[in-house]
């Protein structure tokens, strides 16, 4: 997993999240990276250099699954009507 980049635009200082580890800029805007959290006092003063990306699995469906349940989702309820004696 890639770490987290932020610079604090108050001190023009770069910080970078390491897991397990709290990481501050220091000045009194107060930047920082705990977790994959970013705080900030203000946060507009705060700006992104990359971000964690979540990356998708590749579908565990084949295609012709897929297919099975395009047509499984399209079908209709049928309804019994049943002679009451």
């Amino acid at each position: 997993m890639e770490n987290i980049k932020v610079r604090c635009r108050s001190c023009n200082r770069e910080l970078e999240g390491i897991s397990g580890k709290t990481v501050s800029c220091g000045c009194p805007n107060m930047a920082t990276i705990r977790n994959g959290v970013i705080s900030a006092v203000d946060l507009s003063q705060v700006v992104m250099l990359n971000s964690m990306s979540n990356k998708s699995k590749s579908g565990v469906l084949t295609n012709e699954d897929l297919a099975f349940q395009e047509a499984r989702r399209q079908r209709k309820v049928r309804r019994l009507d049943f002679e009451i004696r």
